[in-house]
């Protein structure tokens, strides 16, 4: 059972949401606005965020911006009226791991709130050195040659995913399996996009690229020899 933080002030659509994650297992409280919801989504209160963009005394993606500076980890999955590519790069920039836009089927929340919530199975490692890279999976930290990387909990699933698979071609199709849980693809660029912000962290200004764009294909972690 996982204690999730709704963050939502339609009532009709937060009782639909709460009464589908009660079904699934969940332990889900709400919050209708940002005074609410900031004291409960700090520390680790919680496993998971869901949370509206547009709330009463502001915008969704400040509070979720201000936990990712103040260095809150935990996953979140933002829903809005707001579903543009832009508004989805936008949030997903702002810290969110996954972005549902609205109107949504309640099946397709509760498969994105699973996949975010799947771990690592215990019997996996917690930490890889691979290269110049240093991965501490349990401390959810992650570092270059002993510069630290500020990785959001889905850039480090997938840091995790391609260490363990150096020099292999890693398709869209593969990440959206095995890192998002989906069984089916999405019309959407979020891989592109995570992909695009954790090559930024990686590959910093002066140093060796490891992550590469397979064009048409995918993506490859290339370690030094």
């Amino acid at each position: 059972m996982a204690r999730i933080l709704l963050i939502e002030d339609d009532d009709g659509t937060a009782d639909e949401i709460l009464m589908e994650l009660g079904r699934a297992g969940h332990a889900a409280t709400r919050a209708s606005s940002l005074a609410q919801a900031a004291p409960l989504a700090r520390g680790d209160a919680v496993d998971l965020l869901i949370l509206d963009r547009q709330l009463p005394d502001g915008e969704g993606l400040e509070l979720l911006a201000s936990l990712r500076a103040a260095g809150q980890r935990t996953p979140a999955l933002v829903l809005s009226a707001l579903g543009s590519l832009d508004d989805r790069v936008r949030g997903l920039r702002a810290g969110g791991d996954d972005y549902l836009p609205k109107p949504f089927a309640l099946v397709e929340l509760i498969a994105r709130v699973e996949a975010l919530l799947r771990r690592p199975n215990d019997t996996r490692e917690t930490r890889l050195i691979a290269g110049p890279l240093d991965l501490d999976l349990l401390a959810g930290r992650a570092s270059r040659a002993g510069r630290a990387l500020d990785l959001l909990p889905r850039e480090l699933k997938l840091l995790d995913y391609m260490v363990r698979r150096p020099g292999r071609i890693i398709t869209r199709s593969m990440l959206l399996q095995d890192v998002w849980g989906y069984s089916f693809e999405p019309n959407t660029n979020v891989i592109d996009v995570h992909m695009g912000r954790l090559r930024r962290k990686v590959d910093g200004e002066g140093e060796a690229q490891l992550i590469r764009n397979v064009r048409g294909q995918g993506y490859v972690l290339d370690l030094p020899v």
